[in-house]
This record gives structure tokens, C-alpha cells and sequence, in this order.
């Protein structure tokens, strides 16, 4: 292990100790004045923030960006505090600290027990969604996480999600896609954040206007298990509780190929993360290249 690799491990390892004993007001000011500084310094994120944001809110000026990308921070930096203290929260905590519009399209979807795909941008906090479909429904659920460096950061993300009660599968294991649908076929919950996929099987989708690349699973899982797949949408106000929504099912198209099938079901997709991105473009926590643009400079000159 590198240096910066023990180095990143240590930092978070010490913000799972320390934060989640400080008392909540202090946590949130603490990741507030974190957020501020990180912003102010204008690093590679903030600036890729304010980049995207600019696809995302069309003729904004750099005032406007500029408020949005402090305000991106501070959305940013509210969910790493809440993250790191919601294995100390009651499950009384974590079920008042959501509130999602529309749930009963998951329980009715659950209830009907073909399985259900729940799809998600990384907007606001999807950990503790996760922990409230867990704690505050009842309904346990299969997820994936990306393989980290170093490897102890990503048993430490796994302990973590395991410990609020989500099953966790390596993003890179060959065997994930098979275990998925499993857990579907017996009438389970899988839950995937997908808004972003740089690999070669990703799905090619219309997105504020450019071409971005986003994961083909949620369709392919829905097309061959016969599962319920719901887009979903995370925002915070400025209360303490989160808010939310199931939007409607993305329908398996009755005629094409496998391929045209899945392009159709990601382009629903990402055309319902888009409207909850729009709505609260401050939540929605990209600091990494995204559009196909910016990834590959030369398609910029491509008719």
C-alpha cells in the first residue's frame, strides 16, 4: 500500500471514529466550514462541478456557477456527515429523516413479488436511503460498490453499507450480474446508483442536450428477470430530513433486440434523472467527468 493510499484510509477511518460522536449541530457546521474551504480553493472537483453544472443549467453565468458549485459543496459535504454518523443514528432517526413522494410504487412493486430494480443519480444521500428502505420500510436489498484503493478503504465502505443492513457485491466481479438476478427472481430489491458509466458496455444516452455514457444493468436486469425497474430521485430542503421520489416504472419495450431494448429503457432512464437533477442541480454530487465531451476532447469537433 502507498503512502497516500494508508494517507486516504486514515482520514476516513478517522472520520467514522470522530464524527459521528460529535453532536449533530456541530457535525453539520463542521462539514459546512469544510465545504466553504474546498470550495474557495477552487480545485480539479469544483471546477468539473461547475462544468457540469453549466450542461445542467443552460446560459447560467460564472456568478450563478459559482453560487451553485458552493452550494454543490455544501450538499456534498452534508452527506459525508451524515455518512459518517449513521451507524450511530436510532432507527427512529434514520426513519424520521427521510420522507419519499410516491413510495408505494416500491411497496406495490415489492408486494407483487417479481423484484424490483430501484435506479438513482448520486444526488443527496444515497447511503441513507438505502438505510431507510432498510431500517424505516423493512425491505432489505442487494446493491454494488465500486472495488476502492486501497483495499481496506473498500472493506471499510462494505462493513459500512452492510452494517445498515444492504447486501454488497464488488462492482468488478464477474459473478455480480448473476447473483442480481437471483436476489430478483426470489422477489428481491436491488438497488444501483446508475447516472454514470465509463466502460465499454455502457449505454449511450441523450442527457441535458449531450451524449453521456450510463450503465446497461438496471435494463438488462428488468428485460431478463421480468423485474420492476423505478427510477428514484434524492434532494435535501433546509430541513434536517431528506426528501424523495419513485418515479414511474420504466416499461419493457414489447419489440426490438436486447440491445435496442436496453437503449430505449436507459435513455427513461436518464431522461428521469435529468428532471430531478434539474430541480436540484445543487444535490446532485458529480465531480467527475461525465459527458462523452469531456472525456474525448476530439468529439467536440465531430458533426
Amino acid at each position: 500500500m502507498s503512502v497516500q493510499e494508508r494517507l486516504t484510509d486514515a482520514l476516513y477511518g478517522a472520520g467514522w471514529a470522530t464524527v459521528r460522536k460529535l453532536p449533530e449541530p456541530v457535525a453539520v457546521r463542521l462539514g459546512r466550514s469544510i465545504a466553504d474551504l474546498a470550495w474557495k480553493r477552487r480545485g480539479k472537483g469544483v471546477l468539473r462541478l461547475e462544468g457540469n453544472y453549466a450542461r445542467v443549467v443552460p446560459g447560467a453565468d460564472p456568478e450563478r456557477l459559482a453560487e451553485l458549485s458552493r452550494a454543490g459543496m455544501r450538499s456534498y459535504l452534508r452527506y459525508w456527515m451524515e455518512s459518517f454518523r449513521l451507524p450511530a443514528w436510532s432507527r427512529e432517526r434514520i426513519a424520521g429523516g427521510v420522507a419519499v413522494k410516491d413510495i408505494h410504487r416500491l411497496t406495490d412493486g415489492m408486494a407483487a413479488g417479481k423484484g424490483v430494480v430501484l435506479a438513482l443519480p448520486h444526488l443527496a444521500n444515497w447511503d441513507l436511503a438505502g438505510a431507510w428502505v432498510t431500517t424505516g420500510l423493512g425491505i432489505p436489498f442487494t446493491t454494488v460498490a465500486e472495488r476502492l484503493k486501497p483495499e481496506t478503504l473498500y472493506d471499510r465502505f462494505v462493513a459500512y453499507r452492510e452494517g445498515l443492513g444492504m447486501e454488497v457485491l464488488p462492482h468488478n466481479g464477474g459473478s455480480a450480474f448473476g447473483t442480481l438476478a437471483r436476489r430478483l427472481r426470489d422477489g428481491g430489491l436491488v438497488c444501483l446508483v446508475a447516472d454514470r458509466d465509463l466502460s465499454a458496455s455502457g449505454v449511450e444516452v441523450d442527457f441535458f442536450g449531450e451524449t453521456a455514457r450510463m450503465p446497461a444493468g438496471p435494463a438488462l436486469l428488468a428485460q431478463q428477470t421480468g423485474a420492476l425497474l423505478l427510477p428514484a430521485t434524492l434532494w435535501y430542503d433546509d430541513s434536517p430530513v431528506m426528501r424523495g421520489q419513485v418515479h414511474p416504472p420504466v416499461a419493457i419495450p414489447e419489440s426490438g433486440t436486447r440491445a435496442e431494448k436496453t437503449s430505449v429503457m436507459t435513455q427513461a432512464l436518464a431522461d428521469a434523472f435529468a428532471a430531478g437533477i434539474a430541480e436540484h442541480p445543487e444535490d446532485w454530487h458529480m465531480l467527475q467527468r461525465l459527458w462523452l465531451k469531456d472525456l474525448d476532447p476530439a468529439r467536440e469537433a465531430t458533426p
